[in-house]
């Protein structure tokens, strides 16, 4: 059984980070145009952050500190401030996502307009950062998103044709009535959902905060090896629900109720009862998650005392700092701006940012003197050089791509 919760931060980072109001957007929107076309992007993207958060999370486990604040010691405080700005930026255009996608989630199980709700989703953030303990956000959050395997019921309850869903999934290069710049547009965006900065920094804050130690290597690899392709194989079954219903009938994915309307179609009200507890769990995870990430970079950067092991006393501009992040968001949301619009622009933008995030993590998974012989290895090394390679492609594309497909309209 301790073997079992030890995994609750990998399921936590993999429902409240792969599949956020990101992934669940992103995916359904492909799987509405394309099919199971871009699934390869989430393997792509599965094997990529399993990668880096297995260097992260065992650089904690063997320093004893986090990653970002290793990377300022390391890289010097400019190129440590690039990452952070970067990192940051994107970190909270994600935590407004995040936000507004719970709301969604509750005007779904309410019919109430998610503006009244977006306030309410960021006091009920505050209060899980400032009041519970760091393993019971990851035990409840993290088992309660585990509703979201009702997709994947869902999908088999559709009774699709497997093989041409196989077609899809197989089939090479661009659908004939799609633009070629439109593929690889989604193709960036849903690289960048699998792969956001927070994820990794969160893990690793995440260890510490658990104080792992060399001996906890084995559940780091474990958390990697579950959460992360449990998030993308949900990934996978909501772009499949959305190719067998959508697809056919030519809806294009502007909302969250589209996402579920599979789900409610396969299953009825209860199936859409658990999509909307998975979905709400999700991205309240996400947005925790998000959240203590912008508290964690900045208080990691700039030397102060922070971490949920502390009283809020004990760390007051760590827990300032979030305040103020969840303060913005809701600001940002009050304008009427659409959350699935900031959504779609926050996946794209990770992409961006991705090489500042990554190349520090692979430079010191590499140091000695962080890292004794724990190094990486010569498999580890070219897994993660090639990845480097796609992702500065990815980051390199991501805005021409935006510009020239209008988004993907």
């Amino acid at each position: 059984m301790k073997r079992l919760f030890s995994v609750a931060l990998g399921i936590l980072t993999a429902i409240g980070g792969f599949v956020d109001i990101g992934d669940l957007v992103t995916n359904a929107v492909v799987g509405s145009r394309f099919g199971l076309g871009l699934a390869w992007v989430v393997l792509v993207g599965v094997v990529g952050i399993c990668v880096f958060a297995q260097m992260s999370g065992r650089v904690a486990a063997v320093s004893g500190r986090a990653t970002f604040e290793i990377i300022r010691e390391r890289l010097g405080p400019r190129a440590g401030l690039a990452n952070l700005g970067a990192s940051f930026l994107i970190n909270l255009l994600t935590l407004t996502a995040e936000i507004g996608g719970v709301a969604l989630a509750l005007q779904l199980a309410t019919s109430v307009d998610p503006l009244l709700w977006m306030p309410v989703a960021a006091f009920g953030v505050w209060i899980a950062v400032w009041r519970a303990r760091f393993r019971l956000l990851e035990n409840v959050t993290g088992l309660l998103g585990l509703t979201l395997i009702v997709f994947a019921v869902a999908l088999f309850m559709l009774a699709p044709d497997w093989n041409a869903l196989a077609g899809q999934a197989l089939q090479r290069g661009t659908p004939q009535d799609e633009p070629v710049a439109t593929y690889w547009f989604f193709a960036v965006a849903l690289f960048g959902a699998a792969m956001t900065p927070y994820e990794v920094f969160f893990f690793s804050s995440g260890a510490i905060e658990e104080r792992w130690t060399e001996k906890d290597l084995a559940t780091s690899r474990l958390n990697v090896l579950v959460g992360f392709p449990l998030g993308g194989l949900l990934s996978i079954a909501i772009a499949g629900c959305a190719a067998v219903v959508l697809l056919p009938a030519s809806i294009d994915v502007t909302s969250l109720s589209q996402v579920v309307l599979p789900v409610a179609d396969a299953g009825g009200k209860v199936a859409l009862a658990f999509a909307i507890v998975g979905i709400l769990a999700a991205t309240f995870g996400a947005a925790l998650e998000t959240t203590l990430s912008s508290g964690y970079t900045l208080a990691q950067y700039f030397g102060w005392s922070w971490g949920k092991f502390r009283r809020p006393a004990k760390a007051a501009r760590f827990h300032l700092s979030m305040i103020i992040c969840l303060f913005v968001a809701v600001a940002i949301l009050a304008t009427g701006v659409d959350p699935i619009v900031v959504t779609e622009f926050s996946v794209v933008f990770s992409a961006v940012a991705l090489p500042l995030t990554y190349l520090p993590i692979l430079i010191i998974a590499n140091d000695r003197e962080y890292m004794g012989d724990r190094v990486n290895g010569r498999g580890m090394n070219a897994i993660g050089t090639v990845y480097l390679v796609i992702i500065l492609i990815a980051a390199i594309a991501a805005i021409p791509l935006l510009i020239i497909t209008g988004g993907g309209a």
